[in-house]
């Protein structure tokens, strides 16, 4: 079974991850008595990054078999997340079945490389078949709405969170700082550091709400604090594990600060109008899966195809 490639880079920056956690542990609890204000939102973030952390180094510590196994998991838990939160008719709970065959396939695709049939499995012949089936069941009430709602779970939860499969396969030649390890290493810290920047600086700077009527905690100075923060930590991480140039770098970043949030505040869009606070209980205190990882629907799939135009990607399969 094919492991993958742990570089020196890529194990200093993860000895360095998990003291920088405990470090922000440590910020948090002195920031809340020396500011005395209510700062649980932020420390439940943090324990949610260490989890986070430890569960993905665990998965790629074995081999790319367990590594996919855990991001199909992880794709499954979303989608359930997300379908559980949709009313859906009864003549679709089949279709739903379609939907979670999906996952599987997808993320063999992605397994053996082919990347042109993962660019149009989900949007071009996973929309064909479930529209199939939905007509068979000859129910026309909800039909167009029930359609895209299944569509859109598929679009976010398997193939968008499936470009971290993508960036999995990518291979050494293309990065050989840190082979794909750094890269996941650099797209999921950067995601999950701009969601704490941004609530952080929002916490303590916050004064002018952004988009009230969809998430009334999001700021301009936590959006601006979480750029400029990611940017910088984008730079610094860059430099190790990835061949970005320092322009490269910083567009990268900030980027993925932009995107994040709006990865963010779409899914509190989704929630909002169903009139839920959180996708599921299924972390005590934390809500759902799909809450914690909503900002990689957006940057996943964009840093994959920002690092495969820079570098020109080829693989074996196209």
């Amino acid at each position: 079974m094919e492991h993958f490639v742990f570089t020196h880079n890529v194990k200093v920056a993860i000895v360095l991850l998990y003291a920088f956690v405990f470090l922000l542990f440590g910020i948090v609890k002195i920031a809340q008595i020396a500011t005395k204000k209510d700062l649980d939102n932020i420390w439940i973030r943090v324990k949610s990054f260490f989890f986070i952390c430890l569960f993905f180094t665990a998965a790629f510590c074995f081999n790319k078999i367990v590594a996919f196994l855990f991001l199909m998991l992880i794709s499954y838990l979303c989608l359930k997340e997300f379908f559980s939160l949709i009313p859906t008719r009864k003549t679709d709970r089949k279709v739903l079945w379609w939907a979670y065959l999906s996952i599987p396939a997808s993320y063999y695709i992605v397994y053996i490389q082919w990347a042109t049939l993962f660019y149009l499995f989900i949007p071009l012949y996973m929309f064909i078949l479930i529209s199939v089936r939905m007509v068979m069941s000859s129910n026309t009430e909800g039909f167009l709405k029930n359609l895209a709602v299944i569509q859109y779970g598929l679009m976010t939860t398997v193939y968008a969170l499936g470009y971290l499969g993508m960036i999995a396969v990518v291979p050494m030649q293309y990065n050989p700082k840190g082979g794909c390890l750094g890269l996941l290493f650099y797209i999921l810290v950067l995601t999950v550091a701009n969601d704490f920047i941004q609530m952080f600086c929002g916490k303590a700077l916050g004064k002018h709400k952004i988009i009230p009527k969809v998430s009334p905690n999001k700021t301009w100075e936590g959006f601006i604090g979480g750029v400029i923060g990611t940017t910088i930590l984008s730079v610094v991480m860059a430099y190790f594990l990835t061949p970005f140039t320092l322009l490269q770098s910083v567009f990268g970043g900030a980027v993925l600060a932009i995107f994040g949030f709006f990865g963010d505040v779409t899914m509190s869009a989704i929630k909002r109008d169903l009139g839920v606070k959180d996708t599921s209980t299924l972390i005590p205190g934390h809500g759902g899966i799909l809450d914690r990882l909503d900002s990689l629907l957006f940057t996943a799939p964009l840093f994959f195809h920002y690092f495969a135009y820079l570098n020109s990607i080829v693989f074996a399969r196209g």
